[in-house]
């Protein structure tokens, strides 16, 4: 007979945030706001603990839940993606919250619980287990968007995130309900059997809706209207929590789905996947270059982004599922440590946003302006960065696949995307300086410094992150 434990190891990391969140509530209402540093150290624990035993978890694929959950290499190796952006940005908030004033111990454990809701997003083998994980993701997000609730961008960030998230959720399980009703089952692999070869236009529509749905999470074009607008209005720490660990989870669920439900009708969804890839990548590429806000260029450069991840997943090959593992590795810790840099742009005890305050950056802060120089080179693409390798393997997948349309097209986006990223680097360089920024806190300091050694060295040994995509994508196929 199996131990009770060793039945649910498979699930431990969740329980670990579960019952950690849930404890840590507890705890807040019993001690009040002078407790919140306490709660946040605990829940870096939580999320430290989780990430070891999914790292630990060396098991074969297996269905627990009646087939609801599936412990796979690409689920493991996703959630720890999700677990590492959660980490670091509770790790940033910590000394951001003390400075803007607005510490409150719900904010840790919203955050736990919306990891909680990514991890199972990631690991769900049924449409049903898929909308659970979103929805308790997504509830804890629109909380955590509004959580500076003092500040008029945050509430307005937090409202508009809501709506349109309500609006996406309800376009998911519309199209989740014409699956089911056509294909007659919520299981992924029992849809890929029931509708391989012969899509009916009920199936095509529920997979529209349902792709729409899923493209918000990841905020494609057309479904990227909260973008810009949340990324500006919420708490940089935040920001960086929007841009990272929900980004892992929604393009792990959307990577799952179409591999695993739909792979029998692959020219239905290609062209679907294709137009979102092609649009994301243009917007991405065109639309940042007039901001002057960092944080919204931010947001228009992670829309390109998944544009070209997504050109990965359009080729429908594991070559291809291996590039969008590689790429969004690569993309996280990108932009964990340029929001790392703009915890930074604080002067005389204030925050600022604005891409000239960071003039002269050069000479008032050298190795702040040399990392996050790395950091804009990498997010650019030019090699040898470990940015352009994350391109490399996705375009390699398209070529591969004869997409050569959507090759062509994501390079040259690729090169007018250069442009803004490079401005900011003759900005820190070349422009007249504003004067220095204030002195940063070292969790802040080590994250850009350990972010810029990474995209520096990737190229010298990028076997263990290519083997264990590699492995990922093939527990897929």
């Amino acid at each position: 007979m199996i131990s009770p434990i060793f039945a649910f190891a498979p699930v431990l990391p969740e329980i670990v945030l579960a019952l950690g969140a849930l404890a840590l509530v507890l705890l807040g209402a019993w001690k009040g706001q002078q407790v919140s540093g306490l709660v946040s150290r605990i829940a870096v624990l939580l999320l430290a603990l989780a990430a070891i035993f999914v790292l630990m978890d060396h098991s074969a694929t297996g269905l627990d839940f009646s087939g609801s959950f599936i412990n796979d290499a690409f689920g493991r190796y996703m959630k720890v993606l999700s677990l590492a952006g959660a980490l670091v940005t509770l790790i940033l908030s910590i000394d951001f919250v003390k400075k803007e004033h607005f510490a409150s111990f719900e904010y840790p454990v919203l955050l736990l619980l919306s990891t909680l809701g990514m991890m199972l997003m990631v690991s769900a083998n049924d449409l049903i287990a898929l909308y659970l994980g979103l929805e308790l993701s997504s509830l804890a997000l629109y909380v955590i968007a509004s959580i500076q609730r003092d500040n008029l961008k945050s509430t307005e960030a937090g409202l508009k995130y809501f709506v349109l998230g309500a609006l996406s959720s309800g376009m998911l399980l519309y199209g989740a309900s014409l699956l089911y009703g056509f294909a007659g089952t919520v299981s992924f692999v029992g849809i890929a059997t029931a509708v391989h070869g012969h899509a009916s236009i009920g199936v095509v529509f529920g997979l529209v809706f349902l792709i729409a749905g899923l493209a918000f999470k990841i905020s494609a074009v057309p479904f990227h209207m909260w973008t810009p607008d949340v990324y500006e209005g919420a708490p940089t720490p935040v920001t960086a929590f929007f841009a990272s660990a929900p980004k892992m989870a929604a393009m792990a669920m959307t990577v799952r789905v179409i591999s695993v439900a739909f792979p029998g009708i692959l020219t239905q969804w290609q062209q679907i996947i294709g137009f979102l890839s092609l649009l994301s990548m243009l917007l991405g590429a065109f639309a940042a270059i007039g901001q002057s806000n960092i944080k919204r260029l931010m947001a228009y450069s992670s829309i390109g982004h998944m544009g070209f991840a997504l050109l990965g997943l359009v080729a429908g090959t594991q070559n291809g599922v291996q590039g969008v593992v590689i790429y969004m590795t690569i993309y996280l810790v990108m932009t964990l440590g340029t929001f790392a840099a703009i915890l930074q742009m604080r002067r005389n005890g204030m925050a600022v946003e604005t891409i000239s305050d960071l003039a002269g950056l050069s000479r008032t802060n050298g190795k702040m302006a040399f990392f996050l120089a790395m950091m804009m080179f990498s997010l650019a693409g030019i090699p040898p960065l470990a940015g352009f390798f994350a391109k490399f393997y996705v375009f390699a997948a398209a070529i591969e696949a004869h997409l050569y349309v959507l090759a062509v097209i994501g390079v040259l986006s690729s090169v007018v995307g250069a442009f803004y990223y490079l401005r900011i680097v003759k900005v820190m360089y070349f422009d007249e300086s504003k004067g220095a920024f204030d002195t940063a806190d070292w969790t802040s300091d080590w994250v850009l410094v350990l972010a810029g050694l990474f995209v520096l060295a990737f190229w010298v040994y990028p076997a263990p992150i290519v083997n264990a995509a590699a492995a990922a994508a093939q527990s897929l196929f």
